[in-house]
This record gives structure tokens, C-alpha cells and sequence, in this order.
């Protein structure tokens, strides 16, 4: 997954540095990600979803607000207001390049934020708010035994997750007289609220004081037994699947058409079990799968194993490019089915010894319908002619290179963030 490190002017004017993640082939959609109360948008949760997104087609922008992070400008002097006003210059720099964003995620307090924000954001279609607080004052309960000292001395410095932070006068009376009813009613976009029941740190009663003032279409999704900084990657994919598979209703997410005679577009593959052999594969926004290998051979039989992949590609190969043919022709063909079979060993082809071996796929076609003999026959002759067939039976060459690994990203820095007391 291409990721570019940016930075644009925020509401202040001081330099937000951002990371747009962006999908291999071409962009289908644009989201705009709001982190949570003192974290930044490395913080695990942000960074998995943004990347299961953007191997969906959907680019992500996630930054660091004012005075966090990577970000210029001073904590002590942002606010609640503040962030949404970062929230709409991101957006406004993704318009500058021809991206404005077609959906506002927001985490916690970040969830809040999007959705005051999108009033300035006139492009969005759709806003997703995770773990998010209705009522955004509700953070000042991380710095309870500082608010005296905040409001005599007009800042303090308090402790969350392990990191000072100077907090203002400005930022308590701003999330204090904050009201997010009026923006949730009026959001004029499809909402998707997505809350765990178990979350300690904002309980599920603010999912449905928000999901109840919206209007339709609203959506909730239960997060199950996630934490509140959804810290189990399980869960972040969780949440980035749903996520994608509900933005498909509200934002216009079709590809464009390839130009004739253009190879089809790039099957991702990740290792999604580094104790096994379980690998999710993913091929644009729409088509997911795994892949797997027997526990005979040391994998857990969650999804098909390679060969059975090159199997499966090969029968329904077979079976659309005899339904063309009979189409074509007016033929009572009701109905195909085609069992593939191959005849080496999984994991035991890795290991080179003996001879050269041969690769045999035993094929049985079944087709239904009130058809001759001769169209069988003939039907049969079409069978092998079906491209994957073709492929298989002659000689390919696979390219393969080696790109430079990515840059990891500050641990330390990311340990401290998932250890935050935040909203």
C-alpha cells in the first residue's frame, strides 16, 4: 500500500503532518480519518483501518491535529472548535488535489468532531464515528482533579496515558458548551455509529443518543467486546470491512473501465496469520477471500489452498465460457456444474527434489438440459478453449521483485498512544 507523507496548513497556520494512504490501482473513494483525544494518526487502530481501506480502493488522510503528533502549534491553545476547523482545511487540501473526501471517520472524541464538521465539508456523503462520545465535555473526566486549577490558573498540566499535556481554559469551557444535537440532526449525510457494549472508557448510551438524533439513513454496528482504542487488529479489520461494505450504498464507488485489452487489476495478498499459513486476499473494494492450507500442513483449513485457487479459477473458467457459447448459440443449456481436481501434494511441492513433476487438473464437466449429442460434444471441445485452460496448458513466466520495505513507524511513540487514557 503506497502511503505519502504530507503536511498542509491547518486553522492556525502552522504545518499538520498528515499521511494519505492510497489503494494500489485507482481511487474509488476519499476519507478523511479524525483520531482520538492526545493520540495520533499512527495510533494502531487509525493505521489499520486506513490500509484495509485503501486495499478496498478507499484513499485515506489521516493527520495529527494541532500540537499532537508530528503537528505544529501548541496543545494548551487548541480546542474542540479547533479540530473541526483542522477537520475542514484537510478537507480543503484534499479538494486541492482533486480528492475531496467522500467520508468522515471519526474515533472518540474525533467522532465528534466529524460530525460537527461535516457542515463545512460540503462533499461528504458519509460519516462514521467510532466509540464516540455525544457529549464531547465528557472528556474532561480524564483531567477531573485539574479542572480547579485550570479555571483559576487558565492552564494545567495533566497526565494522560503516561505524557504531559497542558490543558486550557478554552478547551474545558469549549467542550463544555458544546451541544452536538443540532449538527447530528442536521448532518445531511448517511450515518454508520459503530460502538462496543463494553466500552469502559465511553459507554454505549452515547452510540444511542447519537444514532436517536439522527435522521435517516442511519446505521448502527455493534463492535462486540472491542476495547475502546480498538487494539485487537481483528477488531480494526472488523470495523474497516463494515465500514467499506456500508459506504458502497451512499458513495458512488465504481471503478472506471479499463481500456480493451487491459490485465486485470492487482490481487493483494497479506499474511494474516504469521503462526500459520492463513493469508487474506483481496482484489479492489468488493472481493475478499482467504486463503489457507490444511492443518495437515500446519495451516488452519480457513480458506482454499493455493492450488485449490488455481482449481477454482480454472472450473469457473470453464463453466462462464461454455454458458457464452450456449447463450450465443440458443442452446437449452439449464444448468453447469464443473469438478476440478489436481493431483500433487500442498506444502510438499516447496521442497525441490527428484524430478521435474507434471500438473494434471482431472476436470468432469455436468451439463443439464435437453441437448444432443452433437452439442455436447461440441460443448465439450468449447471447454477447452476457455482462457484459464490456455494459460495452464501453455508455458507462463512470472515476473517477481522485491520492493523496498516500508519505513516502520516510531514503536515507542505507538506504544505510548495505545496506552492513553483517551476519548
Amino acid at each position: 500500500m503506497p502511503t505519502e507523507r504530507i503536511s498542509f496548513t491547518g486553522h492556525a497556520g502552522h504545518d499538520l503532518a498528515a499521511r494519505l494512504d492510497l489503494p494500489e490501482g485507482p481511487v474509488l473513494a476519499t476519507a478523511l480519518f479524525a483520531h482520538c483525544f492526545t493520540c495520533s494518526k499512527d495510533i494502531p487502530a487509525a493505521r489499520r483501518i486506513a490500509a484495509r481501506l485503501a486495499a478496498m480502493g478507499i484513499a485515506v488522510l489521516r493527520f495529527d491535529f494541532t500540537g499532537l503528533g508530528h503537528s505544529g502549534g501548541e496543545f494548551a491553545n487548541t480546542s474542540f472548535t479547533s479540530n473541526v476547523a483542522d477537520l475542514i482545511a484537510a478537507a480543503r487540501y484534499l479538494a486541492s488535489r482533486n480528492m475531496a473526501p467522500d467520508m468522515l471517520i471519526g474515533h472518540s472524541l474525533g467522532g465528534a468532531a466529524v460530525l460537527r464538521a461535516r457542515a463545512g465539508i460540503p462533499s461528504v456523503k458519509s460519516v462514521v464515528t467510532l466509540g464516540a462520545p455525544f457529549d464531547p465535555g465528557h472528556v474532561a473526566h480524564h483531567f477531573e482533579d485539574a479542572l480547579e486549577a485550570i479555571n483559576r490558573d487558565g492552564q494545567a498540566e495533566v497526565s494522560l496515558g503516561g505524557r504531559p499535556f497542558v490543558i486550557g481554559k478554552e478547551f474545558v469551557d469549549d467542550i463544555r458548551q458544546t451541544e452536538l444535537g443540532e449538527a447530528v440532526a442536521d448532518l445531511k449525510a448517511a450515518l454508520l455509529v459503530m460502538h462496543a457494549p463494553r466500552d469502559a472508557t465511553v459507554g454505549i448510551d452515547n452510540a444511542a443518543e447519537i444514532f436517536q438524533a439522527a435522521r435517516h439513513p442511519k446505521s448502527f454496528v455493534t463492535l462486540d467486546d472491542a476495547d475502546h482504542l480498538i487494539t485487537d487488529p481483528c477488531d480494526a479489520e472488523y470495523a474497516a470491512d463494515m465500514i467499506a461494505t456500508w459506504a458502497t450504498r451512499y458513495v458512488d464507488m465504481k471503478p472506471p473501465a479499463p481500456p480493451p485489452g487491459a490485465p486485470e487489476g492487482v490481487i493483494r495478498v497479506t499474511e494474516a496469520d504469521p503462526e500459520g499459513f492463513l493469508q487474506d486476499v483481496q482484489n479492489g473494494p468488493y472481493h475478499h477471500v482467504l486463503a489457507d492450507e490444511p492443518e495437515a500442513y500446519g495451516g488452519t483449513n480457513r480458506g482454499l489452498s493455493p492450488y485449490g485457487f488455481v482449481a477454482a479459477g480454472l472450473g469457473a473458467c470453464t463453466s462462464m465460457t461454455l454458458r457464452m457459447y450456449a447463450r450465443r448459440k440458443g442452446w437449452p443449456l439449464d444448468g453447469i456444474s464443473v469438478e476440478v481436481c489436481h493431483d500433487k501434494v500442498h506444502a510438499q511441492d516447496a521442497i525441490p527434489s527428484g524430478p521435474a513433476k507434471i500438473d494434471q487438473f482431472i476436470r468432469v464437466i455436468h451439463l443439464q438440459g435437453d441437448l444432443d449429442q452433437e452439442q455436447r460434444a461440441k460443448l465439450l471441445e468449447i471447454a477447452d478453449k476457455c482462457p484459464v485452460h490456455r494459460t495452464l496448458e501453455q508455458s507462463s513466466r512470472v515476473e517477481t521483485r522485491l520492493e523496498d520495505a516500508p519505513k516502520l513507524p516510531d514503536m515507542s511513540q505507538e506504544g505510548q498512544d495505545m496506552d492513553a487514557a483517551a476519548i
